[in-house]
């Protein structure tokens, strides 16, 4: 199961993170997002030089509008404390890297 992070929790576990960041923005009643979670697991044990964290849009609506979230799920990859990349919708594990140029 992918962590999901509070509000209070994201500059300590995403922008202060010595490693890349995957923060996957989704609510509990989007389809499209109970379908990604199984692939964000592959990543997530696949993937030991990457964290992988979630965010409930519905429980932390400013921190998806802080980094413009209209559809979900959306997917941004942190570096550095910057948002460097992002995706929007479902899709399987090996695209979703490669779209983020991981």
């Amino acid at each position: 199961m992918i962590d999901e992070i509070a509000d209070e929790a994201f500059d300590e576990r995403v922008l202060k993170s010595a490693r890349p960041v995957l923060v996957d923005f989704r609510a509990e009643w989007c389809g499209p997002c109970q379908m990604l979670g199984p692939e964000l697991e592959k990543i997530a044990a696949s993937r030991p030089d990457l964290d992988v964290v979630g965010v409930d849009v519905d429980k932390a609506p400013m921190r998806a509008a802080d980094y413009g979230i209209t559809s979900i799920p959306a997917v941004l990859l942190f570096k550095g404390g910057a948002a460097v990349a992002r995706t929007v919708g479902f899709m399987p594990a090996d695209r979703l890297l490669a779209e983020l140029g991981l």
